[in-house]
This record gives structure tokens, sequence and C-alpha cells, in this order.
């Protein structure tokens, strides 16, 4: 199950990194966006009618912190932005889109989140939490997603495809990049981008063991008596190579993550979008 549900996840991804150098402008007359708020990027993955994936934009940002907006002007401009070059790619107005939260915030920021989109010049028609909307395209029916994000560790618990329990810890990439600032006496900026060299990543992997451990014993409490018998890894964090090895070993259960565990969750955001608008 695991192996072919990566696969199919896999090319969900690929078909994203393909367009979003080369977008497929064509002839459909509604196009659906799926807008992903992180705490490091923000993502815009576009489909057409059919849902295939035509078009898509990313952009580092830091309106976000420990999912919470906390630059609400500077996200509704990159949105927009992003929504307008897309629109000039593809000849076309994006009018719907989707969004998500991390698990559990909603009381929290979801209201937020509806605003900076629909301030964009967008109409919200679906928000969900992170996990389940990596999983439209993951496709697990019994196991736990974990969303490494850049603020926040995100788990959902599904049971027969359906998500049982849901939590969400502020621990992610953010902490990540504190551990190799204070270990290579570099300023927060210097790590952050340290990090995302995948030519560092061996190397770094030793630093950042102790807080890779941190978050595998959160999903370790998470799951405490629950049936998990595979854990799948996704969000931007995630992306450190090696980091589903150590997961897997401390947790005991089998870890798994895509190829670039990056774009899943807004990719999955997107597959939610529809035209039915939320008031």
């Amino acid at each position: 199950m695991p192996q072919t549900v990566l696969k199919s996840c896999d090319q969900y991804v690929a078909d994203f990194e393909r367009v979003e150098k080369r977008p497929i402008k064509g002839k459909s007359q509604v196009y659906l966006t799926g807008v992903d708020l992180g705490t490091a990027y923000i993502v815009l993955v576009v489909l057409d009618k059919n849902k295939n994936i035509v078009a898509g934009a990313h952009r580092s940002a830091s309106v976000i912190k420990d999912g919470m907006i906390v630059d609400y002007i500077g996200a509704i401009q990159i949105v927009r932005e992003l929504k307008e070059s897309l629109e000039r790619q593809l000849d076309a107005e994006l009018l719907y889109a989707a969004a998500a939260i991390p698990p559990g915030t909603d009381a929290l920021d979801g209201g937020a989140i509806k605003n900076v989109v629909q301030g964009a010049g967008f109409e919200l028609t679906a928000l969900l939490d992170e996990p389940t909307a990596a999983n439209t395209i993951v496709g697990l029916k019994n196991g736990a997603i974990v969303d490494i994000g850049g603020g926040t560790t995100g788990i959902s618990i599904l049971k027969d495809g359906k998500v049982i329990k849901s939590v969400d810890e502020a621990t992610g990439g953010t902490h990540f990049s504190l551990v190799i600032a204070g270990a290579y006496k570099l300023s927060f900026e210097e790590a952050d981008a340290y990090k995302r060299d995948p030519k560092h990543h061996k190397e770094l992997l030793a630093v950042l063991k102790p807080v890779v451990e941190k978050v595998a014993s959160i999903i370790k409490k998470s799951i405490e008596g629950m049936a998990v018998d595979v854990i799948y890894l996704v969000g931007g964090t995630s992306c450190l190579t090696g980091i589903e090895t150590i997961i897997e070993k401390e947790t005991k259960i089998k870890t798994i993550k895509p190829q670039n565990p990056m774009f899943v969750t807004p990719i999955g955001i997107a597959m939610n979008c529809s035209q039915d608008i939320i008031y």
C-alpha cells in the first residue's frame, strides 16, 4: 500500500514542479486554486476544471509564525501578487480557492486565513486542516499523516480513510534553523538558507538529531494506543534528507515520504477546491 501511494503522490508533485516552470495554457472555463500559507513559503497550485495541475508558484515568506498569521497585510500582498502572475501566465482569471490551517487551530486562525484569501481577490470554497488536505493525494486509509512545517508539526491519524484524531505541536523547521544558528554561529537567516541546501543535509542530520527526535516523540505521544502501522511525512521540513530514518527508528513504525514533501499539502488543498463559495 505505501509504495503504491508514494508513486501516485510523487507523480502529482512532479506534475506541479513541471508546470511551475512551464504552465499549461488551455481553454478551461474554470480554474481551481489551492493556497497554502506556510511559515517559510506561500504556495499556489492551479487546477483546470478536470483537476489537472496546470500552473503553480511559490515564494518565501515570513507572514506566519507557529501556524498563526503575524503579517496580515504582507500575506494578502504576496498571495495577490502570485495570483496576478499566474493569471497573466494562463491568460485567465482565478476566482475560486481553497486553503488550509494546522489541525485544531480553526477557532484561532480560520477566520484570518479566510480573510487573507478573500482579501487577495479569491472566493473561498474550502477550508480544511493541512494533514487532511495532504491525504487527498497521499490516499492513506490507515496510518498517520505528519505535516512538519516551519512552525508546527501537524498529525492526523486515519482509520478507514477518515481522520479520527488531529494534533498540532509548535515544533518545526524554525527550531531546526535556531539549532543550526547556534551550532554554526550564524544568523537565523543564514542558518535557514544553509539548511535548505541538500548538500549540507548529511552533515546537519547529526546536529539536528535531537530536534528530529523531539518531533518523533511528539508523534509517538500522539499515536500512543492507536493502531498506526505507517507514518507518512509531508511539509517543507520533511525535505531534510534522512529525517524519515530517525523518525522510523524512534517510533519503530515504517516512515515514508515523497520526493518533495513540501508541495504535497498545497496540491491536496487545490484538489479540495470547487465552485461552492463559503460565506
